[in-house]
Order: structure tokens, then sequence, then C-alpha cells
């Protein structure tokens, strides 16, 4: 597998403070450059910048049964190796984070064995983070 280079995303809040401490204070991302509409993220080695957008008035939230789960679409997030995985779910819980579904294995002792959560920010974006126990396995068929 060739090196994975950063990627940039970039997505819409409807409160750029609240948003810019949830990212920094909650999920520990560096901040970058900013200005009165944006800020950029160091988020886990990518570039994630948030930009200011109203909000709307009414959002129609997605999901897919995975798991007999309801998998919020779309969403985003980082695939963490296994133990950092479990750290983070663990600061995460010690700061009250509201999961959508909760730190879980799927697939234990199995091909594909893989640790997930999910949860929204401030703004109504989804979020998962995930951990693969044998990592060749993340793009295995």
């Amino acid at each position: 597998m060739k090196p994975i280079q950063p990627f940039h995303l970039a997505i819409p809040v409807h409160n750029l403070i609240e948003c810019r401490a949830f990212y920094r204070d909650i999920l520990g991302c560096e901040e970058g450059r900013s200005s009165d509409h944006w800020v950029d993220f160091n988020f886990f080695g990518h570039q994630l910048v948030i930009h200011y957008k109203p909000k709307e008035e009414t959002k129609n939230l997605h999901t897919n049964a995975v798991d007999g789960k309801d998998v919020p679409v779309p969403h985003f997030g980082v695939v963490l190796p296994w133990e950092t995985f479990h750290n983070f779910a663990e600061q995460l819980k010690s700061k009250t984070i509201e999961f959508v579904i909760e730190p879980y294995v799927r697939f234990e002792g199995l091909v594909g064995e893989q640790a997930t959560m999910f949860f929204y920010d401030p703004s109504g974006n989804a979020l998962e983070f995930k951990a693969f126990k044998d990592m060749s396995q993340l793009f295995a068929n």
C-alpha cells in the first residue's frame, strides 16, 4: 500500500465559535489559519476546514442500517491505530460526547475485525472514527 496523502475536507458549520471549540478542545485538533468565516485544523494529519454557513430550517438526516444500528449518511472521519482508537474513545467518553453509535467492535475475532464509533459535531456533521485490528484489511475485498 502506498503512503496515504493528507486529504482536504471543507464542511459547513452554523456556529463557528462552538465548532471551533469542539474540534480544538474536544477532539484535540491543532488550529491553523483562520478568518471570520472559516478555521483550518490539523485533523489527525489531514486538513479540515470548518466554514460558516447559516443554519438551514430543515435538514433531512439519512441513515443506513448496519449491524442493526442507524449509520448517519453522509459522515466522515479517520481510521486510527487500534490502541489509539480505544484511548480516543475513552477520552471522548470522559468529555461526555453524545454518541450516535457507542464505540464497539464489529466482526470480533473474524477477518476485518474493526472498532467504530459515531457522533455529531455541534452543527450536525456526522463523524465516524474506526480502527482495524489488522490494518491490511482496510481495503480488503
